[in-house]
């Protein structure tokens, strides 16, 4: 019984400081998922058909993957509560853009190099009060950027 006690009380002071319990994510990000949800939405209802969300690679993250026809495209959604200082879509610089090709990349390297066209979509997605309110898609907004070329 008393090593049944000191295992809980071991589990108990490793995991309870790691682990936080009930709290609501910060403000960012569940305005993130809302806007991911809301593109994801709005491109399956365009015909595209949905791969996968927060694609994770060693060189960065992709919102969302989507199949359309003979084309992958990848996707970055951009949630804004205004847009008083500029386009959501501004946000993503050429560094940005880097690192979108760079995971882009890494995804094709891990489902075997198949011979489909590639394409960078952005979507700007605006909250008033915590509701969508707009979606707008902005097809094919950059191409493989630096030295990299696929296909």
């Amino acid at each position: 019984m008393a090593f049944l006690t000191a295992v809980r009380r071991w589990w108990e002071g490793w995991f309870g400081s790691r682990v936080r319990r009930f709290r609501t994510p910060p403000e960012h990000l569940r305005r993130g998922a809302l806007g991911e949800q809301a593109a994801r939405r709005y491109l399956e209802r365009a015909g595209l058909t949905f791969l996968v969300a927060n694609y994770r690679t060693p060189r960065g993250e992709l919102d969302l993957v989507f199949r359309d026809g003979d084309c992958l495209v990848f996707v970055e959604v951009k949630t804004r509560s205004s847009e008083d200082w500029t386009r959501p879509a501004a946000a993503v610089d050429a560094e940005k853009r880097r690192r979108l090709t760079r995971a882009a990349l890494w995804y094709l390297r891990r489902i075997g190099h198949p011979p489909v066209r590639v394409r960078f979509d952005i979507v700007e997605v605006l909250l008033k009060e915590g509701v969508v309110q707009e979606v707008r898609h902005l097809p094919n907004s950059f191409g493989l950027s630096g030295p990299w070329r696929y296909g």
